[in-house]
Order: structure tokens, then C-alpha cells, then sequence
């Protein structure tokens, strides 16, 4: 077993647009800002409370931590519950219970009044954020987006810890072929290196976000997020700033998703095996490693 080659993710108090746009944007470097959203509503009504009063008779889709196989995407629900119920179980125990990309703020409209999109020199995405919630615990795992977006990521109620590597570090995190993930039986918390022995070069960051506080992530960045106590998350994007992320985001909506998504229904969950053994191999070949 061995320890990730994790560096902490920079903070901020607060940030000029034009030291964000110069510092983090153009080197595409993530960052915390720490009271980016204190003057929202959301900043002090937002908890699990809140959310269990405005939306607590609203059906809600729920995610764990099973790998992917041939019966469940990437973005496809395992359960729902009333979100009542949901939150009262996150309360109660932990629980790997997830609930991923829900728009929240669409099925209660109140809700958008209580943040405003920052003025932060990024082209945002005006559609409505979607919501994340998470148990003590329950993890996202590996992956990175499919449109290649930069996210400003808000956390709300507790601590979810943020695990992060940029585009640069694919090559040794055994990135699953024609998919947005990384091998699934990977412990980043405790990588075994023997068996995943390019993670030893893997350079990355983490950062443990506390309510109110905000991450941004750049273009294509891998992420990980743990929740350690209950918590959720909203999150806002803004398009690829350049032609190559744009193009790399089209041919992963246009053309990758219905590649293997054809292949799923063809091959079931052959397909899924051979993708899983591709990863290592490819990642060892890459990389040199024999074995």
C-alpha cells in the first residue's frame, strides 16, 4: 500500500476577476475561494434542513459506489426515495447513497433566487446548476467530464474532501478506453502499488471544502470527491476556452457515449471486462512496466 503524491490546492480569501482569470484560469490551475458566495441567500439558508423543508416531497434518483457494469451507466440511478427520506437518512448513518447531476433548482423554482452567477471573467453556463448530495463517507469516483468544462464547484453543509489530477496525469490512472473513468477498483485513499504500480507517478491535489467555500476545477481535470460528513454541492460551467477542449468535448458527446453505449448492448458485459483489462495494459505499456 503506499500514499498519492498529493500537494494541497491554493486558497483565497476573496478574488479580482482579473487575478483569477491571469492565475488560475489561463495556467489552468484549480483554486479555493473561500467567501466567494457569502453574500448569496444560500450562503446562510442552505443546509440539509432547508432542503428537507422546500423539497422534501420531491422522487429523487440515487447513485452508490457499485462499479460499472453492463446493467448500470455511468449516470444511471440504482434507487430513488422521497428526498424527505433521503435526507433523513443521511442524518441518521452514513450512507453510500448518492444524488448526481439532479436539477434541484428546476423542480423548486425558489431556489434560484438564492445565489447569482458570479462575476468572475469565465463564460458561464446559464442553464440551471445542477446538485450533488452525498452521504458520510460516499464517493464520486475517478473521472473527468465529458464536456471538458470549467466548473466552479460550491460546497453547502459539512466537509467533502476534493481529490484532483490535471489532463497531464492521464496516462497513469489507468483511464478506462472509450469512457470518463478511471479502473474502478482503485483506492486512491490507499492505492496498493503493486497492483497499480504507474499511480506511484501520478502527480495531483487535494482540498477539503467546508460550506460556503468553492473550488474551481480547469478543463479536463480528474476528480475524486469523498463526502466526510453529509453534505451537497452545486455546480456551475463555463465552456472550453480553446479549440482543442472544444473539439475533445464534441467528439466525447457526439461520437464516444454512443460508441459504448453500441457496444454495451452489443457485447454486455464482455465489453465492460475488456475495457477494465485495456486500462492496465495500456497503462503498463505506456509506462514501461513489466508484469
Amino acid at each position: 500500500m503506499g500514499v498519492l503524491d498529493l500537494k494541497q490546492i491554493p486558497r483565497v480569501k476573496t478574488i479580482s476577476k482579473e487575478v483569477f482569470i491571469k492565475e488560475y484560469v489561463i495556467p489552468q490551475k484549480p483554486v479555493v475561494i473561500e467567501r466567494l458566495t457569502e453574500d448569496w441567500p444560500a450562503y446562510t439558508k442552505w443546509s440539509l434542513e432547508y432542503m428537507q423543508e422546500i423539497a422534501g416531497d420531491k422522487e429523487v434518483p440515487l447513485f452508490d459506489d457499485r462499479p460499472i457494469n453492463s446493467e448500470f451507466k455511468f449516470n444511471e440511478p440504482h434507487a430513488s426515495m422521497k428526498m424527505s427520506d433521503y435526507i433523513s437518512l443521511l442524518k441518521s448513518q452514513p450512507t453510500r447513497y448518492r444524488i448526481f447531476l439532479y436539477n434541484l433548482l428546476k423542480e423548486v423554482p425558489s431556489l434560484q433566487k438564492d445565489f447569482t452567477f458570479p462575476d468572475i471573467g469565465l463564460r458561464l453556463l446559464k442553464k440551471l446548476p445542477f446538485l450533488f448530495f452525498g452521504g458520510e463517507q460516499s464517493t464520486v469516483f475517478m473521472h473527468y467530464d465529458i464536456d471538458y468544462a470549467n466548473i466552479l464547484h460550491f460546497h453547502f453543509h459539512g466537509e467533502k474532501q476534493c481529490i484532483l489530477f490535471p489532463p497531464e496525469e492521464t496516462k497513469y490512472l489507468y483511464k478506462i478506453p472509450h469512457a470518463l473513468i478511471s479502473h474502478q477498483e482503485i483506492d486512491f485513499f490507499n492505492p496498493d502499488f503493486d497492483k497499480w504500480p504507474a499511480l506511484q507517478k501520478a502527480k495531483g491535489c487535494v482540498t477539503n471544502l467546508s460550506h460556503g467555500e468553492t473550488l474551481y476545477m480547469p478543463e479536463g481535470y480528474w476528480h475524486q470527491m469523498t463526502y466526510t460528513t453529509p453534505g451537497f454541492s452545486m455546480s456551475i460551467r463555463a465552456t472550453p476556452r480553446g479549440v482543442v477542449n472544444f473539439t475533445k468535448a464534441a467528439y466525447n458527446v457526439f461520437l464516444m457515449r454512443h460508441f459504448d453505449n453500441l457496444m454495451r448492448r452489443l457485447r454486455g458485459q464482455k465489453w465492460i471486462d475488456y475495457k477494465n483489462s485495456k486500462a492496465i495494459t495500456k497503462t503498463h505499456k505506456v509506462n514501461n512496466i513489466k508484469g
